[in-house]
């Protein structure tokens, strides 16, 4: 293996425990804004698949950036639906109607 690879497999490592390291020290109430810039993080990513897929050249490159966009878009939608719930959390309950009395 080349020494480029050995680099870029340890800052791929490196960062993976750093980014282990900060997310655990976030309180649950910054949850839900750290939800949405990741959820802004993987819209770039979906636009970096589709600008990969206007330069590409042979099937294989299509086929790569096709799974990309796929699951970027996959990730971003699912990223929304657990920001929606989390922000659920945090409203007020609605009023279920007057069930049972006169008042």
């Amino acid at each position: 293996m080349s020494q480029e690879l050995y680099t870029n497999l340890a800052i791929f490592v490196l960062s993976l425990l750093v980014g282990f390291e900060v997310i655990s020290k976030i309180p649950a109430t910054l949850h839900t804004p750290m939800m949405s810039g990741a959820n802004a993080i993987h819209g770039v990513v979906v636009v970096g698949a589709i600008l990969v897929a206007l330069e590409a050249d042979t099937p294989t490159f299509y086929v790569i950036a096709f799974i990309a966009a796929f699951l970027g878009a996959i990730n971003v939608s699912g990223g929304y639906v657990v920001t929606d719930r989390m922000l659920e959390m945090f409203s007020k309950p609605k009023d279920k109607g007057n069930k049972g009395g006169d008042k």
